[in-house]
């Protein structure tokens, strides 16, 4: 699959109650993912969202970064309430 050169702007993928799916550039550290998050959809809690972090039983195997199929230099990254 070609994918699109970085042009594009940070996306919220996926959202239900307790998690939301991110797609942010790949250099963006934790605290830029998290103000995205909060930004896009507040999370209502005292922590706000937490990143599911590599080895969580929820990531089923997958990374905690794990590079988009269609936009390049891009990642998807799960975060929780």
């Amino acid at each position: 699959m070609n994918k699109e050169k970085n042009n594009s702007k940070a996306e919220l993928i996926r959202s239900n109650i307790l998690s939301v799916q991110v797609c942010v550039p790949k250099e963006w550290n934790d605290k830029q993912v998290l103000d995205f998050a909060e930004k896009e959809d507040s999370c209502g809690t005292a922590n706000g969202w937490q990143i599911r972090r590599q080895g969580d039983k929820y990531l089923s195997g997958d990374d905690e970064r794990v590079p988009c199929n269609v936009r390049e230099d891009y990642v998807h990254i799960m975060l929780d309430a």
